[in-house]
């Protein structure tokens, strides 16, 4: 990659401006030994919320709230985010993180328990948009649990498809980059599917459901 292309992407991910709400979440993601999206990520999922008119967001895997602040910041201000992790603790440090970011409690709605679990009891077509950064083992279930949740012209995204370069690398790889290789491949290929990948963060695949 070109020092050009770096200091490009560098400022693409200082583009939009991170709150102390953020701040914070990103502080208690760090110290449970969690990742979360980039500032660049948030910012694209800003955008896409945005984009759909978001009044319903399912968020697979809520962390500490970084990419919940994100999405909520792109939602109609009457809209609701439900979010689904398993780890309650993590949880209880999202709804502090939302709350420091002015979110009314009635603006997510938090489910404990696994995504494979907790999926199958939300409504058909009922969501504008669909964030997955579970277990990436799981992201092939996640995209066929997303297209039953999305109405028409709804949107998922998957985080982390490029596994810190791995996906695109020759050599032999885990489990985890297979499924993702798998992914990638199933949502270019689909029919019900316009998708794009971009080069955010490690890699975001988006999709809009005809």
């Amino acid at each position: 990659m070109t020092a050009n292309r770096q200091t490009s992407w560098a400022f693409a991910d200082a583009y939009v401006a991170e709150d102390e709400a953020l701040h914070w979440a990103r502080d208690r993601a760090r110290e449970a030994g969690l990742r979360s999206v980039s500032p660049g990520t948030g910012a694209a999922l800003r955008l896409l919320a945005a984009s759909v008119d978001a009044k319903a967001v399912a968020e697979i895997g809520t962390g500490c709230g970084v990419s919940g602040i994100h999405l909520l910041h792109g939602m109609r201000p009457d809209g609701v985010l439900t979010t689904v992790d398993q780890e309650p603790e993590h949880q209880q440090s999202a709804r502090q993180a939302f709350r420091d970011a002015g979110f009314a409690g009635n603006r997510a709605r938090f489910i404990p328990g696994p995504a494979l679990d907790v999926l199958p009891r939300l409504a058909d077509a009922g969501y504008d948009l669909v964030f997955c950064d579970g277990d990436r083992r799981e992201y092939q279930d996640y995209l066929a649990e997303s297209l039953r949740l999305l109405r028409p012209g709804g949107l998922v995204a998957f985080e982390g498809v490029f596994a810190n370069g791995r996906t695109m690398d020759s050599g032999p790889q885990p489990t985890e980059v297979l499924r993702l290789r798998e992914l990638v491949r199933a949502v270019r290929e689909s029919q019900e599917l316009v998708s794009s990948l971009l080069p955010m963060g490690d890699g975001l695949l988006c999709a809009v459901k005809r």
